[in-house]
């Protein structure tokens, strides 16, 4: 394969692909040459952003998964193998807040049910996705597996114990992987976003005690003074998918305005959150 080809070429499975980073990723990886599977529970929103692809000339396709189930999992390979004839880049994006299900996010009033819920999906769901894709992964001459990190996976946050608990888990999961998989070709990486502009951080703001003050403590540890896009990550998920970072294993990347390089908020250095 041409070392500057970037994506194209490459068919990617993303999950959780209808909203926020996964369509920044499918749109973009699209753009660039890539056929992308989207996966996603969101069937309205999923067949819409495909569509939307392959209306702009771009190669898509939709199919229902819940990643926590393996039945769908296997339908998703299927179609992996049908559609696109094999897969290289599987990006396990999914993932879901505890504040979409409940209002109950402290460990005295948070359920048991919610808890799983989310190691089930955010970690288990990543573990399986590798699992169910590896046979197809291991027919690529780029295989790769890029997991969606956080900044939690490093720190503590108010209102995150379970998806924070996840994330941690899916850092380390990715070392695990990366030595699994080392002996396959397959490289396993994981990004860690900051605060990004999605639909699941309006829902973690709407869920706050004071959306305002949850979102200045969001934003204002940004060195970059905003709310991070999903093309932002994008980017880099399109670098970890190409063969220009196959050097690149085991990694775990930080892609959070700064946030995590330091201890103070911005208005230490007289600088304000942008809109």
């Amino acid at each position: 394969m041409d070392n500057n080809m970037g994506v194209e070429g490459l068919r990617l499975l993303i999950t959780g692909a209808s909203a926020g980073i996964g369509e920044g990723t499918a749109r973009l990886a699209a753009q660039r040459g890539a056929s992308v599977l989207l996966a996603d529970l969101n069937d309205e929103q999923g067949e819409r952003l495909a569509e939307d692809i392959n209306a702009a000339g771009g190669t898509a396709v939709y199919q229902h998964c819940d990643v926590s189930n393996e039945d769908d999992l296997e339908a998703v390979m299927e179609v992996a193998k049908s559609r696109f004839g094999g897969l290289d880049v599987l990006h396990n994006n999914a993932g879901i807040h505890e504040s979409a299900l409940s209002d109950k996010l402290t460990l005295d009033t948070m359920s048991r049910d919610v808890f799983e819920k989310i190691i089930s999906v955010n970690l288990t769901g990543a573990w399986l996705c590798a699992k169910y894709a590896l046979p197809l992964l291991r027919e690529s001459d780029n295989a790769s597996i890029i997991n969606a990190g956080s900044t939690s996976s490093f720190t503590g946050y108010p209102q995150c114990l379970a998806y924070g608990a996840s994330k941690g888990g899916i850092m380390q999961l990715t070392k695990m992987l990366a030595v699994d998989l080392a002996p396959d070709g397959i490289r396993v990486n994981c990004y860690c976003p900051g605060s990004i502009h999605t639909q699941m951080v309006d829902n973690f703001l709407k869920a706050a005690p004071d959306p305002k003050a949850m979102l200045n403590t969001m934003t204002m540890t940004h060195l970059v003074p905003r709310m991070g896009q999903p093309v932002d990550v994008a980017e880099l998920v399109c670098f970890l998918a190409s063969p220009e970072s196959s050097f690149v294993n085991g990694a775990v990347w930080a892609i959070d305005g700064g946030s995590l390089a330091w201890r103070g908020t911005l208005d230490i250095l007289g600088m304000e959150p942008q809109a």
